[in-house]
């Protein structure tokens, strides 16, 4: 069975649900019959190498809200990421653009580490205050996980793995997805958001038992393209 998770780096939304996935999966009864392979989503493609601003101004801008309520917010998240774990530090966290940090994912998976560099990335941003758009930041990262850097330092000074990231959007495109995270098994059902264990476990068993695409589940807990739901 194939599950697919399309997932922002810079989405805190996903991060929890990494986690939610990982506890449905651990008792999943046939988890080693599971192939998981996270797709790129890039909730601003348009976003710059750094924003100037913090996460809490870029809030209340994109909401036309206070940034006490805006600061409000991003508490709210930590608390619910606190719940699994997650040790989210929007206060340190330097916001910009995602694509080749999903470049290097691709790469990650081509080396068998794709889930290991996901978690690395999505920690470095929401808990450690890393510039994921920064190559050297992305070179030491990925160094970390074990991919060999030279091919690091060769992916990252041309454009392997563009067209892997742009196929993975035009792919979400398609499916009708516009918020994530967005969890497909088998491409006959999916899930939109960060939805509870058992609900994910239940998305495992109906994509075991599927034979025709079934309808969306869709959840709060999710980060879309226009920035609802983070």
């Amino acid at each position: 069975m194939h599950v697919e998770i399309w997932s922002d780096i810079a989405c805190p939304w996903c991060y929890v649900g990494k986690r939610r996935f990982e506890a449905a999966l651990a008792a999943y009864e046939q988890r080693d019959e599971v192939q998981v392979t996270w797709r790129s989503f890039e909730l601003d493609p348009g976003a710059p190498r750094e924003r100037l601003h913090d996460g809490a101004t870029h809030l209340s801008e994109k909401y036309g809200t206070s940034r006490e309520e805006a600061l409000a917010m991003q508490r709210r998240m930590a608390e619910t990421a606190a719940g699994h774990g997650l040790d989210f530090r929007f206060d340190i966290a330097r916001g910009g653009n995602t694509f080749d940090a999903h470049r290097l994912t691709h790469l990650a998976a081509a080396h068998g580490l794709q889930d290991a560099m996901q978690e690395r990335l999505m920690r470095a941003y929401l808990s450690e205050g890393e510039l994921i758009a920064d190559h050297a930041v992305l070179e030491r990262l990925a160094v970390d996980v074990g991919l060999p850097r030279d091919d690091v330092r060769d992916m990252l000074s041309g454009d392997r793995f563009s067209a892997e990231v742009r196929d993975d959007e035009r792919t979400a495109a398609r499916l009708g997805i516009g918020a994530v995270p967005f969890f497909v098994v088998d491409r006959a059902v999916g899930a939109s958001g960060a939805h509870p264990p058992e609900a994910l476990l239940e998305l495992l068993r109906q994509g075991r038992a599927a034979s025709t695409p079934a309808a969306v589940a869709a959840a709060d807990d999710a980060c879309a393209v226009d920035g609802s739901g983070c």
